[in-house]
């Protein structure tokens, strides 16, 4: 009996110890697959650009996840007008082409997630494409998924974050009017052009009235008569001879007088024969200089284009880099704030970081008592802060070697800019002199600096007036005369317009927005409407007949005051709700109507083609050029009878590094640049990078200038397995 219950006390005990054993095993197991499901737990982040991911990757903790758009998925199709008319102009969106698997992977990785931010850029394109990703992923109206960033920081990320909004379609709204806008006049204008003038040419809202400013302006100077005017100087030197300075004719018997020919200047220099020059009156005063405001997208243009000799296109895809974020000592960072903003505003502790480190580097004399407040302009969006450094302890000279050429020099134009926008004015002396001559005024001017102020970090063109140095003076002193310097001059032309005034003008007239400055400038060129002779823009032939037919056939549509009231509702549209179709249904009744009147009554205009300086090998014709629905190529004139025809050939200087033979630059199925040896199939060079006649100095083979997506240019060996291959060698890009 005792046996028997040991042996009962020995399985009852067996049998806890088992289930316990259980017990754990299945709380481990639940613990694991807790852990495990905590683990697969994330939040989405969905921005456009990869590299603008990446940044954000560096500083996020592991419950997210950050993927990229890479820009629009869903837009109007591009093979036809895409808007139903008929239908109240509702757009017909379809997911573009090569997009699909991205779009997908997106929706996929949306549905996982336990929240989804929708943190595209934050503009109106960027809210657009929010709106479609939410519809796709089926959010509802009222779901809190947008958040948006001026700058790519940890603190402004983690911010955004906590204070998600819905979707603005407003914002929405006031994008696809200004969308289905331009398609209504572009696809509806063209054919007409293809029709009346020849094929492959192009008619936009903005574009085309771009091309007017600079039609308009050539005409100008053809028919601009020069007028002939004199100038005279007097050198003059103080009665101590200290010091020799220039004095200019103001004018006689205390009027302005301008003499307009020899005859009237020789009559001035009569008078001054064996005159005394006595000063009669000096002023002495103070002035300042304000700083100039930080920038906004198209002041950073035009500074760009001025100072860097960048083009917009440039400044922007230069931009965009830096706001993205650059790799710093194994870290990606954001350097810049959103570059697409036409607001002078900071905020206050930018403001205040600038002070501080003004203070710290140059003195309490160099900080304003109050953070320096800009205007913006009144049809500004200002959406955003000015363009501003987002680290400020990140200067050029610091993260130099990180950056390339192009982003150094940008990034420092950027970073000063906006420092110098936080410093107190600089401070001169002013001096007036006005020396009388038998009734002759001459004037002398000319300004010392006190005080540097912000011209310690920021200087332009107007700096150099600091120079101009007088002798110390009094009225009553006589000066001694060294020599009068009569000049003929003549009134010059206005100037054609550059990138840089060209940006100034589209912002002045309300033309455009910042973000669709560099595209208009690309756009025109790639159209061959304009071209570009060193840094001016003249319109082509082309451009002019395009011009004209628009001028008297749409005058109502593409002109300035229509492309500028058009702004202002597309503004109407975000801020206040205005019904976007009722614009679009007010805009196209008298649209369409014109249009059926031009096309009835215009007839068509014979295009001279350009000759290509090529003798055709079939028939012995001068070829031309002619523009083919994939862009221009070299034909015979003698079409049809002889159809003989060659692509253009665009040689590059450097030689094929394989055989010795010229090297072309061509264009891929997409577009995609790429250079191969003119020798093909005979020899089959191929380089996706430009080749260049430099030789690599590790292993011998020939360098290439590789550009990254951004547009950064640097040089690299072009063996992949070199180890100079990975190994950036700072250049300019070139244009």
């Amino acid at each position: 009996m005792a046996e028997k219950a040991e042996t009962a006390t020995k399985k009852t005990t067996a049998k806890k110890t088992t289930a316990k054993k259980t017990a754990a095993a299945k709380k481990t197991a639940s613990q694991k697959t807790a852990a495990k499901s905590s683990k697969d737990k994330y939040n989405l982040i969905i921005v456009e650009s990869p590299a603008k991911a990446k940044t954000i990757e560096n500083f996020l903790g592991k419950g997210y996840r950050v993927a990229a758009s890479n820009g629009h998925l869903i837009d109007l199709p591009k093979s036809k007008i895409g808007v139903d008319i008929e239908n109240d102009f509702e757009p017909q969106y379809i997911v573009i082409r090569g997009r699909t698997s991205i779009l997908k992977e997106l929706q996929n990785t949306a549905a996982k997630a336990d929240k989804v931010y929708l943190a595209t850029d934050p503009d109106r394109e960027g809210e657009a494409i929010s709106w479609h990703l939410a519809n796709r992923f089926g959010f509802e109206p009222d779901k809190l998924c947008r958040i948006e960033f001026n700058e790519i920081t940890k603190t402004a990320v983690t911010n955004a974050i906590k204070n998600p909004r819905t979707v603005d379609i407003n914002r929405v709204n006031a994008q696809q009017a200004r969308r289905v806008l331009d398609r209504l006049v572009g696809y509806k204008l063209s054919p007409l052009l293809w029709r009346k003038v020849r094929p492959g040419l192009s008619a936009g809202r903005v574009q085309s009235v771009a091309v007017e400013l600079i039609v308009d302006r050539e005409n100008e100077i053809r028919v601009f008569v020069p007028e002939e005017y004199w100038t005279l100087s007097a050198m003059l030197a103080d009665h101590a001879e200290t010091q020799d300075f220039e004095a200019k004719f103001w004018g006689m018997d205390g009027d302005k007088y301008v003499p307009a020919n020899e005859e009237e200047t020789n009559a001035v220099l009569s008078r001054l024969e064996n005159a005394k020059y006595i000063v009669t009156d000096v002023k002495r005063s103070q002035m300042q200089r304000r700083p100039a405001a930080p920038f906004t997208t198209s002041t950073l243009q035009q500074d760009a284009a001025s100072k860097l000799n960048f083009t917009t296109k440039k400044t922007m895809m230069v931009a965009q880099s830096l706001y993205e974020g650059i790799s710093i000592r194994g870290h990606v960072v954001g350097l810049i704030t959103y570059m697409r903003t036409d607001s002078t505003r900071i905020s206050a502790e930018a403001q205040s970081a600038a002070r501080e480190i003004i203070l710290n580097k140059y003195g309490e004399e160099y900080v304003p008592e109050k953070p320096n407040i800009y205007t913006t302009k009144k049809n500004a969006q200002d959406a955003h802060e000015a363009i501003r450094p987002s680290y400020l302890e990140h200067s050029p000279e610091s993260i130099k070697e990180f950056l390339s050429n192009d982003q150094y020099k940008l990034y420092r134009l950027i970073y000063t800019r906006f420092m110098a926008s936080q410093m107190t004015p600089a401070k001169y002396d002013t001096l007036r002199y006005e020396i009388e001559a038998n009734g002759c005024l001459f004037r002398a001017s000319g300004r010392k600096m006190t005080f540097k102020g912000f011209t310690a970090v920021y200087k332009d063109d107007k700096d150099e007036k600091d120079a101009i140095r007088l002798p110390s003076m009094e009225a009553g002193e006589e000066c001694i005369l060294r020599a009068l310097l009569p000049k003929q001059n003549f009134t010059q032309p206005p100037a054609r317009y550059t990138e840089e005034t060209l940006v100034r003008a589209l912002e002045e007239k309300g033309i455009g927005r910042p973000s669709t400055y560099a595209p208009i400038i690309s756009t025109i060129q790639e159209r061959k409407y304009v071209r570009k002779d060193k840094k001016s823009i003249l319109p082509t032939e082309l451009g002019e007949i395009v011009t004209d037919i628009m001028k008297k056939n749409f005058s109502s549509v593409i002109n300035e005051k229509f492309t500028a009231d058009m702004e202002n509702q597309l503004d109407d549209i975000e801020s206040e709700g205005k019904d976007w179709k009722g614009v679009l249904r007010e805009f196209y009744e008298p649209f369409s109507e014109l249009l059926g009147k031009v096309e009835e009554n215009l007839e068509h205009v014979d295009m001279p083609d350009r000759p290509a300086g090529i003798i055709c090998e079939k028939c012995g014709a001068e070829m031309v050029y002619k523009m083919g629905r994939y862009g221009e190529f070299i034909a015979c004139p003698n079409y049809p009878t002889c159809k003989n025809t060659k692509p253009i050939r665009n040689v590059i200087p450097t030689p094929c590094p394989v055989c010795g033979g010229e090297v072309l630059q061509k264009k891929g199925r997409r577009g995609a640049i790429f250079y191969g040896c003119s020798h093909y199939p005979e020899c089959n060079f191929v380089s996706w990078d430009y080749p260049l006649e430099e030789k690599c100095s590790v292993c011998g083979k020939y360098m290439v200038r590789h550009r990254t997506q951004n547009g950064v240019s640097f040089k690299r060996c072009s063996d992949p397995e070199c180890s100079s291959h990975h190994k950036k060698k700072q250049e300019e890009t070139e244009e």
